[in-house]
Formats: C-alpha cells, structure tokens, sequence
C-alpha cells in the first residue's frame, strides 16, 4: 500500500549530515563508522532506496533554519538571512535530485494526480522519483514577509511558524507566549498564499494565537498525544479536538521520546523501553477515538530528524519497515478503508481540499 510520510528533514541529513540519499542505509551507515559529531551517527533509517522499498512513494520534505538571538543556546544561525542562506542551500540539493530523477515536486493538483498515477501502476518503483511537497519547518529564515511569497514561488507549500524555543514569528516547543504583530502578519500572508499552517511544534500560547489569527488550512506534520506522553511538543486533548474542528490531519510521529513516557535522551533504549512501532498505533488511536472516526491521523515519521535508530522503534530496521503497520493495525481492528487513509488517503485528501482552488 502506497504510503504518504507528511514529514522528513531529507535536505538537512543531505547537508548538514553530509549523507548521501541516493545509496542504501546500510552504505550510509557503514561509511559512518566510528564518527562522533553526531550522536546517531552510524544508525540511519532514511534514504532514497529505502523510501521505494517501502512504497513511500510522496512525501513532505522540509527545509529548516532556526535564528538564535544572543543568549539563545540553542543550535542556529545568528541572522535571519543567513538563515534564509542555509534554506536555499537545502533547496539546491532538491533541484539537483529532481536533475538526477531521484524526486519530483508536487506544488499543485496537477502534478500530485500524475504522481499519484504513476505510483499507482504496476512498473517497479526502482525507475520512480519520490514526490515531495516542499515544507518549511520554523519561519525564522523569512527575512521579512516580502520572502513568504520568494518562498512560495520555490514551492514551499506547508509552513510552521516555530521550531524549538522562541523564534521571531512565533514560540515553538520548550518556550510560552504568543506570536504578536510579526507572527500574525506572517499568517495573513499565508493565507493570502493558500500555504498550509503547520501547527506542530507551537507552544500552546502560540498554537492558540494561530488558530484564532488564522483563516487558511491548518496541519499538524508529526505530532504525538500529550496525555499519553505529559510533555509540551505533544497535543493536550483539547488542541486535537479543535485540529480536528478545522478538519486537520496529524501524522504520528516515530521519535521514541515523544513516544513513549519516562524517556531519556542518551540513555534510554528502544527495547528496554518497550518502543515498537504498535506504540505509535497507541497515539494514532487515541486521536481517533477524540475524533469519533480515522479521518485525522496519517503519518508524520520524522525519522532521521536528528535521531537514528538508537531514538526509534526497536522493530524498525528502515523507514520501509513502515510497511509492518499495515498488518498491525489489521490486528487492532482497522479495516481496509481506515488503513489506506492512515497510509495516505486522509492527508492526500487535505490537498486535494486545499489546493481544489489554487
């Protein structure tokens, strides 16, 4: 069954992580050996192959950049247009895939009914470009607003306003506040775009701020479910409740913490913790069961998003393996319909909504 993961850092793992996409993880993995720099070096899960081994044919790929102001610990970059440089720079490694014919965009309806169609048919996926929408993760990088349509005309489609700690449009995960004057002018340009709200990582002051300054659609790429994880990155009820009264959808996500209770960064492993792919079944049903239907969840992996698979369910070689939920959820007693919108059909179903006018 064809599969839609609404979130995956690609370019930053191309250039920040220096890997290359185009060969199998295990190559990626083997020349790693014995680096350091990074702390899931050696443990990746994401690559271009494995994406087709895995039918995850179309995806949303981001480009992320955060600012730090002085004082602000965080990793990032110390102007906004340097920023904006690192965005582009993301962006030149997705041009040059889609010259490789390794991936092609999706910017409208046109161009995601021929994808569609082309993963629909019967030729093996080892001559097919993975189809991506281009996201922005954290709008630090826009200069000014004069860069939300610069960003649009690259095809970015999906923007979410905040990352990690405070940003300058709006407060992400681990801050408080709300977005003020600069974050709402950012949104009223994202309406005038049609480009899509993507409510994850808002802190709960922001996130509320958003969806009362905001008249466009609203999506949550990779979010999990606070009440089974007390932490603030996770959706409280209420904020699931009202996604779901503006007819979101929100992809679960596969990085262990935000999975499973009690983790520790650096510590805690998959196994002991009891981390296997059935737990994130745990968030998608909750969700629906708020819901009253599976009309609202997809799948929003985040994997590679700066952990490997020492941060990742224990019965997941590679992002392929995503193919085993399929048989799992059959156990918990969803029924064809419901999987296949899991799988693809309720966030493919949003842009169609979407872009219906564009």
């Amino acid at each position: 069954m064809l599969i839609f993961d609404v979130h995956l850092d690609l370019s930053m793992n191309a250039m920040e992580w220096n890997r290359n996409l185009r060969l199998p993880v295990s190559v990626i993995n083997e020349r790693e050996i014995g680096l350091t720099d990074k702390r899931d070096r050696g443990n990746a899960l994401v690559s271009l192959p494995e994406l087709r081994k895995g039918n995850i044919g179309l995806v949303v790929a981001t480009q992320i950049a955060r600012y730090v102001a002085p004082g602000n610990k965080l990793p990032g970059w110390h102007s906004p247009e340097q920023a904006w440089a690192q965005t582009q720079g993301q962006l030149a490694w997705y041009r040059a895939m889609e010259d490789a014919g390794e991936m092609v965009p999706i910017t409208n309806l046109r161009e995601l009914e021929a994808h569609l169609k082309l993963w629909n048919d019967d030729m093996p996926n080892s001559g097919k470009p993975i189809g991506y929408i281009l996201s922005l993760e954290g709008a630090d990088s826009m200069v000014n607003l004069s860069y939300v349509e610069k960003a649009y005309q690259t095809g970015v489609r999906a923007i979410g306003p905040a990352h990690y700690g405070p940003g300058r449009y709006a407060q992400g995960t681990n801050a408080s506040g709300l977005m003020g004057p600069d974050g709402h002018a950012l949104l009223k340009e994202m309406e005038r775009l049609n480009i899509i709200l993507d409510a994850t990582h808002l802190c709960d002051d922001s996130f509320w701020d958003a969806l009362g300054h905001f008249n466009g659609r609203v999506w949550a790429s990779h979010n999990n479910c606070r009440s089974l994880v007390n932490h603030n990155r996770q959706f409280s009820d209420d904020q699931i409740r009202a996604l779901v009264e503006r007819g979101a959808v929100i992809g679960g996500v596969l990085d262990a913490w935000m999975m499973v209770p009690g983790w520790e960064l650096g510590f805690s492993q998959p196994k002991s913790m009891h981390c296997n792919l059935e737990v994130v079944i745990d968030h998608l049903d909750h969700i629906c069961q708020l819901a009253g239907n599976c009309l609202h969840v997809g799948i929003g992996s985040d994997l590679d998003g700066g952990y490997g698979k020492e941060q990742a369910p224990y019965d997941l070689e590679s992002i392929a393996d995503l193919q085993h939920l399929q048989a799992l959820l059959e156990n918990r007693g969803y029924g064809p319909a419901d999987i296949r919108n899991i799988f693809h059909g309720n966030f493919i179903r949003f842009i169609r909504e979407t872009w219906a006018f564009s």
